[in-house]
């Protein structure tokens, strides 16, 4: 049986939110089969649980952020990218703000975060969406147009193009594809990390946004090149972040899945919309498991291990 995966032990980060600038706590805990993931608010009164769900998704402005019972966690698609990279499929977040910590501006520390805490199997079957039909949603007109599109296929590969009229990311990969089948989650996406623009930090400042962003966890170019003195870890880090954001937005669906996912100048937004598509067509999928684990797509069965 190819089974659940949670934590082995508890584990902890601390670091600011990329756009409220607050200082937050993270405390990461095993959860029982068929949790999924929750994030806890304990800095309140009363803790509230806010299990992740493509419903449960609130505000794509910037970010992804999940709401319950009035109660709010932002900025969680990093965290839920390497949830998706590792296969951690129940896991409690005790969190003492209500933004994720940004961190590196990537999906690397919580890679390592998870790998320290150590991944175990459960004593339940991986359940998993499998598309049994082409899914899409598309948005804008000629050089306005972008599209988001999930397809049947036996395993999970995402393909992503990026279009940005500007001199650095212009001469970088602008398209790239990631296989779970061949491709390494920790080496190949996970150290991508967010990107912005000088001119637009002011503005993004004033409306209350990227108070906590800066050259440590973020790509910074003006109008020209890139800020950061170290430059970027992979040739084509812009797009390779874009794959990472899709996987952590899709994983809000609540199980991997087995499908082929491809996007031109997608986003959060467009990410939830192809998710609430999908539930709506019950038709389009079907939730399946793998008594025998050597059934499985590739990709799926071994524990990832850090690199």
């Amino acid at each position: 049986m190819l089974q659940q995966r949670t934590l082995k032990s508890l584990t902890k980060a601390v670091g600011v939110g990329v756009h409220s600038g607050q200082r937050v706590e993270l405390t990461l805990r095993p959860a029982q089969p068929d949790t999924g993931i929750v994030f806890r608010r304990v800095d309140l009164p009363e803790p509230v649980d806010i299990p992740v769900s493509a419903l449960s998704v609130s505000d794509t402005r910037m970010a992804t952020t999940v709401t319950a019972s009035g109660t709010k966690v932002q900025t969680i698609e990093h965290f839920m990218s390497a949830c998706s990279g590792l296969g951690i499929d129940n896991l409690y977040v005790d969190i003492t703000a209500e933004e994720v910590p940004i961190l590196d501006g990537s999906a690397a520390s919580y890679v390592f975060l998870l790998q320290s805490a150590g991944i175990t199997l459960q004593n339940a079957p991986k359940r998993f969406i499998r598309l049994l039909k082409t899914v899409e949603i598309r948005q804008g007109e000629g050089v306005q147009t972008k599209w988001a599109r999930l397809e049947p296929h036996e395993g999970y590969k995402l393909g992503f193009e990026i279009e940005f009229d500007h001199p650095a990311v212009d001469s970088t990969g602008q398209r790239v594809e990631f296989d779970m089948a061949t491709g390494n989650y920790s080496r190949d996406i996970a150290r991508a990390r967010t990107f912005g623009f000088t001119r637009d930090v002011e503005a993004m400042r004033a409306n209350g946004l990227a108070l906590g962003g800066g050259l440590d966890n973020a790509i910074v170019m003006d109008d020209y090149k890139v800020l950061n003195s170290d430059g970027l870890r992979y040739d084509d880090e812009f797009a390779k972040h874009k794959i990472l954001d899709a996987m952590g937005d899709l994983y809000c669906l609540g199980k991997p899945l087995l499908a082929a996912y491809s996007a031109f100048r997608s986003g959060h937004a467009l990410n939830n919309l192809l998710l609430r598509e999908l539930l709506s067509r019950t038709d389009a999928y079907e939730v399946v498991s793998f008594e025998d684990e050597r059934r499985a797509p590739a990709g799926f069965a071994q524990l990832a291990r850090a690199w």
